[in-house]
């Protein structure tokens, strides 16, 4: 989220450098505004900088900073009366614009063409070959005309609008080295979200331009050649260049673009489908530009002004933090629109035109600025009337209902904006304290007469960006109303996003437990869309026996998540049972998970292609491998089909293969004149399953792929039932594992014969403080009793008062608690014990895909000790802080066996002469084998000491005889 075209001021203390965080600060007493002026053409940086309390401007293409009073001139404003006039009559302002005059004195310029001049030996001059010659003055003129403040228009060379935009600027560093404030660049008023149409339009035109040079280059060279042939320029047109572009583009995430110099990675990302919440997420995701290596408080903190655009909950936990956000439910982004009805509209309202002016009357106290997109417009003296006759013809739907128009006082300028990125969202208007939305819109509403766009349209909502939210007053709810507000709150929930609306009561829980929430609710388990059953993905989890949860929320019924859950309701004992539930694990119920608690199925593919080669071979399929002796399939190939394919249904084994493929051991054309073989040789490479535990084959789809080869894609499926070690969560950023699974029998029951699904420590509550899971299970049970589903909507839902009213009209304590009985000694246990439903949700985290370990398998070649990671079936290391504490204990043996036995360990022969490696008891350097000894040694350090002896450093072993 870049910040835009608009003020923002830089106060520059130090100079930062990105490449080396430990870079030294140099102390430069800089204060300036940077304006970076973006048009459709170019997008160029305009810097003013203070230098001993002289003014100037800095630019890439001026070889030095240029003194501002000397670029007036060169814009053909000569006196500096005029030029003072511009900038303001204030005593202190004319007071620190005054050494800046003085310097173009000592200069001795008095005229545009000396100020031309001056500037034209400043330029860089870019070689452009081709093209008229330009003189330094010209260029000086194109330079200022076109490349400073680009955003600013000049027609034949008027520089009039862009002398007030730079006097504007002086004026505001003057004033911001008083007492005025510096522009806040997190400021969100002051942010502009870029969004995928631009970012693909900017990819098209450089793709486009591209196509076009070659075209031309094309062009260049043939025409002269053949003067009689007819040029066909569609003979030479690429047809695959703009779209392999994009392509490549959009796949990689990388957008390279000529024109900005801009080289960005990661700017797309794959659409995650582990749950329907994972994705709907990852579509309201925000994802700033900062790094994220550069430990900076400022980008990541909440903003004041993120109220009801952005989620406060959602963000991730770790590097991340606060530079990925998520939109909240109501939040629209807006896209650019067309301005000039809006300049015309201004005009007629009374805006005076900046070309028409003296100058002086910009500093007036009575006179307001009038901005538009970040371009002056003109100036205005009764700013009340232009604010509320333009937001009188947005509401009546004469202009669009995405334009803002806000005011700031502190520096006199009315800003209005229709440009593309803010951040907008609905209000409903309030006049004389009453809301413009009563009772029979909302009726119409609800019976399908009227639509949203038609409240827009008459007026009763509109919608509000950051910077207009400044200048109205909103009610949070409607007996909030007085005199002075202006509009009201639709539905407060809506200042969560997506993922936080799930949660039941977030009002109750402490702050933190919500966002680890919103960062677990992406990875439970549940149904991704009704298409499920026909995906074939990379790994897809689905769990067996969903259920809608009994507490839910508004946003819940707005987002359909009850069509596709995520979780189940279990049975809750808050209790202390058999301390394996000590740090959050949880006690299941055996008997539940054999009714289908928790089960879920784990989906992976297999895929494989059939390729034809250059020299007329290709891949082949074969049928199974027969056994001699009983003409049965041997066991790898027991499952394959005829066509060696494996069919549905059938259940695979580790190390069985799946599709027996053979490819020819030559794929390359063969040279000519060397003999060709009659038939090509085949070799087995076939695709087999890997995995710890069998899955079942689910179905085989075969077809082609874009090169016309053959693709056979294989789902598997496995189907699973929790064990120890899986992860469940609450809705409240309660995560535990499974600690023990304990029979139906020895589990505690309470009067009614109910026992619990999970068993929860009691410990979990009070530090962390989510006093929402308490309710929620309040709420549950109540409505179990009832039949019908509560409310847990922020700020608001059902009360705990009703809540526990219907507890007891149906015997319960108003508690939520339970007289329950031991089911191990069978006598009543000593307390009540709080138990009712909870939605809990499996998480993606299993333990068997996470069980590893290894006693010999594959090592390094380089160094020969173990590989490393679960997928190479590595080893476990043994890093420093292990040897440390073993050095510690003193167990030099382990050490031992761990660092070199276990590891790498090699036999030597060391002369103890030279102090040399030797090699089969001869040393090569003192040509005998007299003093040779053998000796082991890590693999790595024999390594080093060969790479040592390579770069001509001699490592010398110096030998002892350890009974000396």
């Amino acid at each position: 989220m870049p910040p835009r075209s608009g003020w923002v001021f830089h106060c520059k203390r130090s100079r930062e450098s990105h490449s080396d965080p430990g870079a030294a600060f140099q102390e430069q007493n800089h204060c300036g505004p940077g304006q970076e002026s973006s048009t459709h053409e170019k997008k160029s940086r305009t810097n003013m900088i203070v230098k001993q309390g002289r003014f100037y401007l800095k630019h890439n293409t001026l070889t030095e900073d240029a003194p501002i009073a000397i670029i007036f001139k060169g814009m053909g404003v000569e006196s500096d009366q005029e030029i003072v006039q511009m900038i303001g009559t204030e005593e202190h302002v004319m007071a620190s614009f005054a050494p800046s005059l003085e310097e173009c004195q000592k200069a001795q310029i008095f005229t545009q063409t000396q100020a031309l001049r001056y500037l034209g030996n400043k330029v860089r001059r870019q070689r452009m070959w081709g093209g008229p010659k330009k003189t330094k003055m010209e260029e000086a003129r194109e330079l200022l005309a076109s490349l400073i403040l680009t955003h600013v228009p000049v027609k034949e060379f008027n520089f009039r609008a862009k002398c007030i935009y730079l006097a504007v600027m002086v004026r505001r560093v003057i004033l911001a080295q008083g007492n005025n404030k510096v522009d806040d660049r997190d400021y969100y008023g002051n942010k502009r979200l870029e969004l995928a149409g631009q970012l693909l339009s900017l990819l098209f035109e450089d793709l486009f331009k591209k196509f076009n040079s070659e075209l031309k280059k094309i062009a260049d060279q043939i025409i002269p050649k053949q003067r009689a042939a007819q040029f066909d320029v569609v003979k030479h047109m690429r047809q695959d260049q703009i779209t392999n572009g994009m392509i490549n583009a959009i796949s990689t995430g990388n957008w390279s673009l000529k024109r900005f110099k801009m080289d960005r990675q990661g700017v797309t990302q794959v659409l995650s489908r582990l749950s329907y919440i994972s994705a709907l997420g990852m579509m309201t995701r925000i994802s700033s530009q900062f790094e994220k290596t550069r430990k900076v408080s400022g980008p990541r903190s909440l903003q004041p002004s993120q109220w009801g655009m952005l989620c406060p909950s959602d963000t991730p936990e770790g590097e991340a933090c606060g530079l990925v956000k998520n939109l909240a439910l109501m939040t629209h982004i807006t896209t650019d629109m067309e301005d000039s009805p809006i300049i015309k509209l201004a005009f007629n309202l009374g805006v005076e035109d900046v070309n028409l002016l003296c100058g002086e009357e910009l500093s007036y106290p009575s006179v307001f600025l009038v901005f538009l997109n970040g371009n002056i417009l003109g100036v205005i003296r009764d700013y009340h009337k232009l604010v509320s006759t333009f937001r009188l013809m947005r509401r009546a739907g004469f202009i669009n209902e995405f334009v803002s128009i806000s005011t700031n006082m502190a520096d006199r300028c009315v800003y209005i904006s229709s440009d593309g990125g803010r951040l907008c969202r609905p209000y409903i208007i309030v006049k004389k304290g009453h809301p413009m939305v009563k009772n029979k819109h909302i009726e119409d509403l609800s019976q399908g007469y009227r639509s949203f766009e038609d409240f827009l349209h008459e007026g009763l909502v509109e919608y509000l960006d950051v910077n207009e939210e400044n200048d109205c007053q909103i009610a949070l709810y409607e007996h909030m109303i007085n005199k002075d507000t202006t509009h009201l709150e639709i539905e407060p929930f809506t200042l969560l996003g997506v993922c936080a609306g799930l949660i039941p009561y977030p009002h109750h829980n402490q702050s933190p437990r919500n966002t680890y929430q919103c960062a677990m609710g992406k990875q439970a388990m549940g149904t991704i869309g009704y298409n499920q059953r026909n995906r074939i993905d990379t790994l897809m989890y689905l769990l067996a026996y969903p259920q809608r949860p009994m507490v839910k929320t508004k946003t819940i019924e707005l987002i359909d998540f009850e069509k596709l859950p995520a979780g189940q309701n279990a049975t809750v004992a808050v209790m202390s049972y058999s301390g394996y539930d000590i740090e959050d694990a949880l006690v299941l119920n055996k008997a539940s998970l054999d009714r289908g608690f928790g089960r879920c199925l784990v989906y992976k593919n297999a895929k494989c292609t059939l390729r034809r080669y250059t020299n007329q071979t290709f891949d082949k399929v074969l049928g199974p491998m027969l056994d001699a002796a009983t003409r049965k399939p041997i066991w790898r190939h027991n499952i394959l089909d005829a066509d060696g394919i494996c069919s549905p249904g059938e259940r695979v084994e580790n190390k069985q293969v799946l599709v027996n493929k053979s490819m020819p051991t030559v794929t390359q054309t063969p040279l000519e004149g060397s003999t060709q073989p009659g038939q090509p040789q085949y070799r087995e490479v076939p695709i087999s399953y890997k995995g710890s535990t069998d899955s079942y084959i689910e179905k085989v789809m075969i077809s082609s792929n874009a090169e016309d080869a053959f693709l056979i894609k294989i789902l598997l499926r496995q189907t699973r039932r929790p064990e120890i070690g899986d992860k469940f969560s609450s809705r409240h950023g309660q995560k535990g594992v499974c600690g023990l699974i304990v029979p139906q029998e020895d589990m505690p029951f309470c009067d009614t014969g109910i026992c619990p699904d999970i068993i929860m420590n009691p410990h979990g509550y009070p530090s962390r403080m989510t006093v929402g899971k308490l309710i929620e299970l309040l709420a549950g049970k109540a409505g179990v009793l009832d039949g019908r589903f509560h409310y847990g909507t922020a700020f608001g839902g059902s009360k705990v008062k009703d809540v526990c009213e219907d507890l007891i009209r149906y015997g319960y304590n108003y508690q939520g608690k339970d007289y329950v009985t031991s089911g191990i000694t069978g006598e009543p246990l000593e307390a009540y014990i709080y138990f009712g439903p909870v939605y809990y949700q499996k998480l993606k985290h299993m333990v068997l895909d996470k069980m590893h370990a290894r006693a010999r398998g594959p090592r390094a070649v380089l160094t020969r000790q173990p590989t490393e990671g679960r997928s190479r079936d590595g080893g476990l290391r043994l890093g420093e802080m292990e040897r440390d504490c073993l050095i510690g204990y003193g167990a030099s043996m382990l050490l031992l066996e761990r660092l070199m036995i276990s590891s790498d360990a090699f036999e030597v022969d060391v002369c103890g002469q030279c102090g040399l490696l030797g090699y089969s008891g001869w040393c090569h350097y003192c040509k005998s084998s007299c003093h040779v000894s053998s000796l082991r040694i890590p693999y790595a350090c024999k390594l080093l000491f060969q790479e040592l002896q390579s770069m001509n450093i001699i490592p010398r072993l110096k030998l002892s005889r350890y009974n000396e």
